[in-house]
């Protein structure tokens, strides 16, 4: 099996112009990249009233999910570090804008991009997705890159440029459960609430995970609280394993002396080295101050 693509190269070295035509022209990407485009759309659960929304497609690549989403009735934004990808997207001329940008930036890319370079006022964007795009920020591909640092980042733009109750769907593909916490705690500490749906959990092959989050409204402080939003909002635990918890023997206290000599004879006939029985034997000890 061959490693993961984040593990050989930058995406924006790794995505070449060689890698970006032969990655478009693969019917089974093609086919592969419809489909989960078009569960992170319904995970994303936008309104039936026939209007099109505007949402950001956050490592487009070349515009596959982006075709998915035009055949849905929306408009987009997509969002790629690769120039050939977006070449190539430009080349099949995709409906969508196209931004050549790194979503990890630490200067808040999202934020720059949509406020000061296309004047979008704060709030307008009414969703996200992003295909196999998130585990790339968890790599530290510059001396100057920080996962977590570049994953605050990414998430806090993107929770400022996102109406109220607006959703973003990412599906991943998390190397490790570490990975997985870093990603979802980071999300969740931008402000999102959220839950991991995970398709075909059993099969290694069909597995698929998306993280859906919603923008949700900063709850009021009460007096006297210091916390700003609710504790579940706040907090990520992720398990890979199904194991119960073993129960806590619970010893009994108050055992009397015929108890603890049949005890002890017990361990005599195991072959155990046990004090002789004496008249102080269960004797209860005075307390000691």
């Amino acid at each position: 099996m061959s490693s993961r693509p984040e593990f050989q190269a930058p995406p924006e070295i790794f995505y070449d112009d060689k890698e970006a035509r032969k990655y478009t022209s693969s019917s089974r990407i093609i086919k592969i990249q419809a489909e989960l485009t078009e569960r992170a759309l319904e995970l994303l659960a936008l309104p039936k009233d026939g209007l099109p929304r505007l949402l950001l497609d956050i490592g487009c690549g070349s515009g596959l999910s982006g075709e998915t989403i035009t055949q849905n009735g929306h408009e987009w934004i997509g969002l790629d570090i690769s120039n050939s990808m977006l070449n190539v997207a430009l080349e099949r001329e995709v409906e969508g804008d196209l931004l050549l940008a790194d979503m990890g930036q630490s200067d808040n890319v999202l934020d720059w991009i949509l406020f000061q370079g296309l004047g979008f006022r704060s709030g307008l964007i009414d969703g996200a997705i992003s295909i196999s795009a998130i585990q790339w920020l968890c790599n530290a591909d510059k001396s100057s890159h920080n996962p977590k640092l570049r994953l605050d980042a990414f998430f806090g733009s993107l929770y400022r440029c996102f109406a109220r109750g607006a959703r973003a769907v990412f599906q991943v593909y998390p190397e490790s459960t570490e990975q997985r916490v870093l990603i979802y705690s980071c999300a969740i500490g931008a402000g999102f609430v959220g839950s991991l749906v995970i398709d075909f959990p059993h099969s290694a092959k069909k597995r698929k995970e998306y993280l859906v989050l919603t923008c949700s409204t900063p709850v009021p402080k009460r007096k006297g609280d210091n916390s700003s939003r609710d504790e579940e909002d706040q907090t990520v635990c992720v398990s890979n394993t199904n194991r119960p918890r073993k129960k806590q023997r619970i010893m009994e206290k108050g055992k009397g002396k015929e108890w603890i000599l049949k005890k002890k004879e017990q361990m005599r006939r195991r072959g155990n080295v046990v004090p002789a029985d004496t008249k102080y034997t269960a004797r209860k000890r005075r307390p000691q101050f």
